[in-house]
C-alpha cells in the first residue's frame, strides 16, 4: 500500500509559503569558459526560496514568498518576475537601504560551476519578526523555511515566527537545509561552490529546527550538517530522533530517497520514485526544481513514490539545461515528459519537449484577444512620401501619431496592439513602451521580398538580441504552396533559421503568410502552406493570415494547428488595403475559428492620414483623430462579432 502524504486544511489560500533569500542571478553564457573569461551573461531569479516558489507555481500550487528586495531596477525585476510567475509577492519586503543580492556563476565543467554570491547587507537579510505576518502565514497550508535564514539572528527569528504561527494554525512545516558554508562565512568569496564544511556552530543552529518539522529535504552533505554527524546513517538517525518528519534525501543523478518512518540500517530499503538517466550539463538550480516537484505531490496527497518521481523528473529538467528558476517545468510539460519520455539524454535538445516548456511558460500570459494597429509598413510609405516629393525623413514622425492615435482607443485597456517597424519607428518604439500595450510587433523581413530575405543582416540572431524581451518578431513570406521547389526550400530555410533564432534568444515569432498575390487561394492553400512550415519543425507563437473566402478554409487551418502545436497563440487577420466594410465581413467570418484572437491592420486605418498629413494637408491632432476613429471602428466591429460590446 503506498504511504501518502499528511492531509492539510483545506480551507487555506495558498499551498506553501516560502521563505529566506532571493536574488538576481547572472549567468554566463560561455559554457567551458572561466567566469574570469565569460564576456556575456543571462538574467534570472535566483535564491533558494525565490525558486521553489516559481516552481511550485508554475507547477499548479498556490504559492508565495516572504523575503526581501532593494528599492531599486533589480528588486523590482524580482517583484515584478514572480508575479508574472503566479506568485503571491505581498511578503516581499522592499528595503529602502540595501541592495538587492546578485549571483554570478558559471559553467566550466559538467562537475565545476564557479560562484560568487554578492550578499553583504543585503536586502534578503534584512527581514525579521515585522515582516512576518500572522494573518499571511495562517492563509497558508504549508511554510517553507531555509538554511541560511538561520545563519543571523532577524532572519532566524523570522523563520522561528513562522514556524509557530503555522504550528498553532495546523499547517505544515518544510525545512529545505539549503546549506552554502560561503553565507555562514565558512568560505572566501571565491568558494561560493563549495557545497559542504563541517561546523559545529551551524549544526548548533539547524538541529533545533528538525523537531518542529513535518518535511525536510537535503543532500547528503546538508543531513549531515544539519545533524551534526559525520557519517550518513547516524545523521539519518540523529534527525530521526529529534523529529517525526517524512525525510528526503538528496542523491544527486541517482535520484532521491524517502524515509517516513524508522530508519533502515540499509538506506536503500527507504521509498524511491523512478529514476532519469540524463546527461548533466548544469547542477546549479537543480535542488530547488526537485523541491518544486516534490511539494506539487506532497502537497497534493499524492503516494510518495509519486512526490519522488515528479521530484528527480524536474531536477533532470534543471541540470540539463543552463538557468535556474526559468528551467522549473510546468505541470504540463512535467506531465508531458512523464508520458512521452525524450530520445535525448540531453534534454535541452528535445525539440518537442523545448516546445512544451516554452509554451506553457511564456511571461506574456494568455492574449485571448488581440487588436493591433499594424505601421510597420516602409516601402509603401515611402513610395507616397516620393510620390508627394517630401523628404522620407518625415516617415518616422507619422508613426510615433499612429501609436498616439493607437493609445487613444486602447485607453490603457488590455487586448491592444502595435506593429512597428525598426527603419522608421524608433521613436515610435520608445512611445509605445510607455503605453501599456498588450503585444508590440516589429517585422523582419526585407520589404517585398521573395524569396524571402531579412532586412538589415541575414545574420537574424546577433540582431534580435538587442531587442526587448517584449518585442515579438514579425516575419512577413510571399509563400504559396505550389511555389517552384527551390523557390519554396530557399524560403523554408529562412522561416527555420529565423524561428531556431527566435527560440535561442527567448523572443516570440509571428509568421504572416501571403499566398493570395502568387496563386489561387483556395479552401486548402493557407492550410497546406502551414503544414508544410510544420513540418520543418517550425512552430509560430503566432500566425498573421489573409481573409479566407469559406468557412471550410478556416477549419482547415484549425485542425492543422490542432495538430501541430496546440499551445500556439492564435491567428491575427492582415487587412492589406481592404475598405473597412469588408474587413468587417472577414472578421465576421472567422467566427468558426475560435484560434483567430483578433487582428493587425494598417493602410485601411493610416493610408488617408499618411497621405495627408505628409502632404501637409492635415495637422497632428487631425491625423491622430482619423487614424483613432478607424482603429475603434474595427475594434468595435471586432468585439461586435464577438459578442463582446
Amino acid at each position: 500500500m503506498p504511504r501518502l502524504s499528511p492531509g492539510f486544511k483545506p480551507e487555506a489560500e495558498l499551498d506553501v509559503i516560502t521563505i529566506g533569500r532571493s536574488s538576481v542571478d547572472i549567468y554566463g553564457q560561455q559554457i567551458g569558459a572561466r567566469l574570469e573569461d565569460t564576456v556575456s551573461f543571462a538574467r534570472s531569479v535566483g535564491g533558494c526560496p525565490a525558486n521553489i516558489a516559481i516552481g511550485t507555481a508554475r507547477l499548479g500550487l498556490k504559492s508565495a514568498i516572504i523575503t526581501g528586495v532593494g528599492d531599486e531596477q533589480m528588486g523590482s525585476f524580482i517583484k515584478e518576475h514572480l508575479a508574472r510567475e503566479g506568485v503571491e509577492t505581498k511578503g516581499i519586503k522592499t528595503d529602502p537601504a540595501r541592495l538587492t543580492a546578485l549571483v554570478l556563476l558559471g559553467v566550466e565543467n559538467d562537475k565545476t560551476f564557479p560562484t560568487i554570491f554578492y550578499r553583504e547587507n543585503c536586502a534578503d537579510m534584512s527581514i525579521s519578526e515585522d515582516d512576518v505576518r500572522e494573518d499571511f502565514i495562517q492563509s497558508a497550508r504549508a511554510v517553507l523555511v531555509t538554511g541560511t535564514h538561520f545563519s543571523k539572528p532577524n532572519t532566524e527569528a523570522a523563520q522561528k515566527k513562522a514556524i509557530r504561527i503555522a504550528k498553532a494554525n495546523g499547517a505544515k512545516v518544510i525545512f529545505d537545509i539549503d546549506y552554502r558554508p560561503n553565507l555562514w562565512g565558512l568560505a572566501g568569496h571565491r568558494a561560493g561552490e563549495e557545497r559542504y564544511i563541517a561546523s559545529d556552530a551551524v549544526s548548533s543552529r539547524l538541529k533545533p529546527v528538525l523537531a518542529e518539522c513535518d518535511l525536510i529535504v537535503g543532500t547528503e552533505e546538508e543531513v549531515l550538517i544539519a545533524s551534526g554527524e559525520a557519517d550518513l546513517l547516524a545523521a539519518l538517525q540523529t534527525i530521526r530522533a529529534s523529529s517525526s518528519a517524512t525525510i528526503v534525501l538528496k542523491r544527486g543523478p541517482m535520484g532521491c530517497i524517502v524515509y517516513d518512518g524508522e530508519i533502515p540500517d540499509d538506506l536503500e530499503q527507504g521509498i524511491v520514485g523512478q529514476g532519469f538517466p540524463i546527461e548533466v550539463y548544469n547542477t546549479l538550480g537543480a535542488g530547488d526544481s526537485f523541491m518544486s516537484g516534490f511539494l506539487r505531490g506532497w502537497l497534493k496527497g499524492e503516494a510518495h513514490e509519486t512526490s519522488a518521481t515528479w521530484a528527480n523528473a524536474c531536477g533532470a529538467f534543471a541540470v540539463s539545461r543552463l538557468l535556474c528558476s526559468p528551467e522549473i517545468p510546468s505541470f504540463t510539460e512535467l506531465q508531458y515528459f512523464l508520458k512521452h519520455g525524450s530520445k535525448e539524454r540531453a534534454l535541452r535538445k528535445d525539440a518537442d519537449l523545448n516546445h512544451v516548456h516554452w509554451a506553457t511558460t511564456r511571461l506574456a500570459g494568455e492574449i485571448p484577444l488581440l487588436m493591433a494597429l499594424a505601421i510597420d509598413h516602409r516601402s509603401q510609405l515611402v513610395d507616397v512620401a516620393r510620390e508627394l516629393n517630401v523628404p522620407e525623413e518625415r516617415i518616422p514622425a507619422f508613426k510615433r501619431l499612429a501609436v498616439a492615435a493607437a493609445a487613444r482607443v486602447a485607453k490603457g485597456r488590455p487586448g491592444y496592439g502595435m506593429l512597428i517597424d525598426e527603419r522608421f519607428g524608433r521613436d515610435a518604439f520608445f512611445d509605445a513602451m510607455k503605453q501599456n500595450f498588450s503585444w508590440i510587433g516589429r517585422p523582419v523581413e526585407l520589404p517585398g521580398s521573395k524569396p524571402l530575405k531579412f532586412e538589415f543582416s541575414q545574420d537574424i540572431g546577433s540582431q534580435l538580441v538587442a531587442w526587448p524581451l517584449e518585442h515579438c518578431i514579425k516575419c512577413l513570406c510571399f509563400y504559396h504552396p505550389d511555389d517552384p521547389a527551390a523557390l519554396k526550400a530557399d524560403q523554408q530555410e529562412k522561416l527555420k533559421s529565423l524561428f531556431d533564432a527566435a527560440r535561442k534568444v527567448g523572443r516570440e515569432l509571428l509568421i504572416e503568410i501571403i499566398a493570395g498575390k502568387n496563386g489561387p487561394l483556395n479552401d486548402d492553400t493557407i492550410a497546406r502552406a502551414m503544414r508544410e512550415l510544420y513540418d520543418l519543425g517550425i512552430k509560430p507563437d503566432w500566425w498573421k493570415l489573409e481573409p479566407q473566402a469559406s468557412e471550410t478554409a478556416w477549419a482547415k487551418i484549425e485542425a492543422v494547428i490542432a495538430e501541430h502545436d496546440p499551445f500556439c497563440r492564435g491567428i491575427v487577420l492582415l487587412g492589406l488595403e481592404a475598405p473597412a466594410a469588408e474587413l468587417e465581413k472577414a472578421f465576421a467570418a472567422t467566427l468558426v475559428a475560435p484560434s483567430v484572437k483578433g487582428f493587425a491592420v494598417g493602410r485601411t486605418i493610416f493610408a488617408d492620414a499618411a497621405r495627408q498629413w505628409l502632404g501637409g494637408k492635415m495637422d497632428d491632432e487631425a491625423a491622430i483623430a482619423d487614424m483613432a476613429a478607424r482603429f475603434e471602428g474595427l475594434t468595435k466591429a471586432w468585439l461586435k462579432t464577438r459578442g463582446l460590446n
